[in-house]
């Protein structure tokens, strides 16, 4: 991986990560454009370069984050469901993720349900994400959970789970990226782990190619995260719905037409 590369898979982590669109997907399509071989750390870079668009959501959010401690307790039991099913079915979670066709028909699939989300979930009672109830949380948690297949999006089915707890949009929104810090941390943890335990080493480069990811990917978060509440407020979920569906036929006729597509 060289410093281009890096970029840009940074640039699309931090514009994809909080977005109902997928990020694995988005990765799949960069890589397989670039041609980049998913070596043992080009998997922990997309993974720990996740750390950069964390900090995003505590710089844009800090206030909220020294308000009460029962915030803290509610993304811990949010976090629960995801973090147990995904040590539980972690072998069978990994063969999903050699499938590139999973990806694309779940980003189809979602993207559908994008479509008409709006109209479900038309009667929010619920504008600030901290009034939801320690079961609010819970329920949100176990839509997380949807996120451990492929294609689905962490943010999109946290966002949805969110919705049918009455939350507005904004307000789901916002949980999701708060939701996000501890799954991340912990995905970040675990993949650093098994790197060091397999054998693997970082080099002087690597480290860089790691401090340049996350400054890259933190500004672009930034930026997306402003621009995604703005759209998502005014427009609603609709215009992410056609795009996922686009995205996912995209991935779907290149494997169709022979493309070799992997997920880094």
């Amino acid at each position: 991986m060289n410093y281009f590369e890096a970029i840009i898979l940074a640039i699309i982590e931090g514009l994809t990560e909080f977005l109902p669109v997928s990020s694995t997907g988005h990765m799949i399509i960069g890589s397989a454009l670039m041609g980049l071989e998913p070596s043992a750390f080009v998997k922990l870079f997309t993974i720990v370069i996740q750390l950069g668009t964390i900090l995003s959501v505590l710089v844009l959010y800090w206030k909220r984050f020294f308000k009460s401690m029962d915030f803290y307790y509610k993304l811990v039991i949010a976090a629960i469901p995801a973090s147990i099913l995904g040590l539980v079915l972690n072998d069978f979670i990994d063969s999903l993720l050699e499938s590139p066709m999973m990806v694309g028909v779940m980003l189809v699939i979602g993207g559908i349900i994008l479509l008409f989300v709006d109209k479900w979930f038309n009667k929010p009672t619920i504008d600030i994400s901290d009034e939801i109830s320690f079961k609010q949380a819970f329920i949100i948690g176990c839509y997380q959970c949807l996120a451990l297949i492929p294609g689905t999006s962490r943010s999109a089915s946290t966002i949805v789970g969110g919705m049918t707890q009455k939350l507005t949009r904004k307000a789901a929104a916002e949980f999701s990226f708060f939701l996000a810090i501890p799954m991340m941390l912990g995905a970040s943890a675990v993949k650093l782990y098994k790197f060091f335990k397999e054998g693997h080493t970082f080099t002087g480069e690597e480290i860089n190619l790691l401090i340049v990811g996350n400054i890259v990917g933190f500004v672009v978060a930034i930026i997306a995260i402003k621009t995604f509440i703005d759209l998502l407020t005014k427009y609603g979920f609709k215009l992410f719905g056609w795009y996922r569906i686009v995205v996912g036929l995209v991935i779907i006729a290149m494997l169709l037409s022979g493309h070799s597509l992997q997920i880094v």
